[in-house]
């Protein structure tokens, strides 16, 4: 019923010389959400004006006018105070693509730490095969002559 009725009030518009997208806006939302990215020198703006803000409600105007919340005040005061503009204009995201030599040295570096681990617990084996050999009396390896008999 409601369908009819704005059909009827669309079509009423028109034909008194009204365009009917004028008249009754596009509810649908087209426009994709985006992060906001603001500079460090904006950030630095924003809070020098909060902190020489003064009077009731002086912050609440600053962060209604920008379009901010408070969080944005406390996040960037601590990125202020633990390392001034550097952490003020650092990107977050996602770390550039790695090259293909980097991932196959990245590749390389694994296997070569677990052959390392792999050699290590080989020797700690062979070591109390050893030991074990000592304590059974046993010959071992190197007991046994290296040279061959003829």
């Amino acid at each position: 019923m409601e369908v009819a009725a704005g059909k009827a009030a669309r079509a009423e518009q028109a034909s008194a010389g009204f365009p009917a997208a004028a008249a009754v806006p596009d509810p649908e939302v087209r426009a994709v959400a985006k992060r906001r990215q603001f500079s460090a020198a904006y950030k630095l703006s924003v809070l020098a004006q909060a902190d020489q803000g003064s009077g009731t409600g002086a912050i609440g105007e600053l962060l209604r006018r920008e379009g901010l919340y408070s969080s944005h005040l406390s996040t960037w005061r601590r990125e202020r105070d633990a390392g001034a503009l550097e952490a003020l204009s650092r990107r977050g995201g996602r770390k550039a693509r790695s090259t293909p030599e980097q991932k196959r040295v990245a590749v390389l570096e694994a296997k070569n730490a677990r052959l390392q681990r792999e050699l290590e617990q080989a020797r700690l084996i062979i070591e109390v095969q050893k030991k074990l050999c000592m304590l059974l009396g046993l010959p071992t390896a190197e007991d046994k002559p290296s040279g061959s008999e003829s």
